[in-house]
């Protein structure tokens, strides 16, 4: 991953190897429109952030790209299991602004599938050969929910892909150093059959800090994936306040990047 710069954004890029059929990256913070403290590619919806800068600056994303702003889908993100499937052409995608869900899956070109993330790891996943692109927003209860590993099955199930010809890249998140979790944490991870001491260390009574990439890694990695196929991102959001947003650190007055993925015609 690198940082590169199309039009007026400037973002983390992702190469997939064998994988020319998609365009794919993590944006960072800057070359928008909005003010302080949202300074300035806030692309973040659900932000207080005035509404047209955040309209401004996904359309500075959508055309960085060559579609249009309706084309660019992100579902309402509620920390939660339900994925968006998108299999036929829609004259105009931004209906999908209002469906709940906390990942995507799409087989339809020209169309830029994203997910915002102030703190949580976004994930992009390809399928080359049947030509599929997914992404997912993984919090803490994603996570523990094994979101990830449902996508790649709902992949395999609605599309035919076979997990261990996938592609994926785990963004720029809060890393371990910045993410102290409790004891509902550990125990939610624990009932859904993670590892807990492969992705977190115990800090104090009580407190332990949690690795979301890897968390993720792993579940990619028991859904299919070879290791070589998942690339990860070691830059910490919390701590690189000059390039991405983070809630843990600014609160309400975070912005929100994205994690996009675009399937080429």
């Amino acid at each position: 991953m690198q940082i590169n710069r199309i039009g007026r954004i400037q973002y983390v890029e992702v190469n997939f190897p064998g994988a020319s059929c998609s365009t794919q990256g993590f944006t960072t913070r800057h070359e928008g429109v909005s003010r302080p403290p949202y300074n300035s590619l806030n692309l973040g919806m659900n932000t207080q952030d005035q509404q047209a800068n955040v309209e401004g600056n996904r359309s500075l994303l959508a055309r960085a790209f060559g579609v249009s702003q309706e084309a660019l889908v992100t579902p309402r993100q509620v920390h939660g299991n339900d994925i968006l499937v998108i299999n036929e052409p829609n004259e105009d995608y931004s209906h999908f602004l209002s469906v709940e869900g906390d990942a995507v899956i799409t087989n339809q070109p020209n169309v830029i599938i994203g997910v915002c993330v102030a703190d949580c790891a976004p994930i992009l996943l390809c399928d080359p050969e049947k030509k599929v692109i997914a992404v997912v927003h993984a919090g803490w209860k994603g996570t523990a929910g094994r979101l990830v590993s449902k996508t790649v099955a709902g992949m395999q199930s609605e599309f035919g892909s076979d997990p261990t010809r996938l592609q994926a890249a785990i963004g720029p998140c809060i890393q371990k150093c910045c993410y102290e979790v409790d004891e509902p944490v550990r125990k939610a991870f624990i009932q859904s059959g993670i590892a807990w001491d492969s992705c977190a260390e115990l800090t104090a009574p009580g407190k332990w800090q949690l690795d979301l990439a890897a968390a993720n890694r792993e579940l990619l990695m028991l859904a299919g994936l070879s290791a070589e196929a998942i690339q990860q991102s070691d830059q910490c959001v919390c701590c690189h306040s000059e390039q991405f947003f983070s809630y843990r650190r600014d609160k309400d007055e975070s912005g929100r990047q994205m994690g996009f993925i675009l399937l080429k015609p």
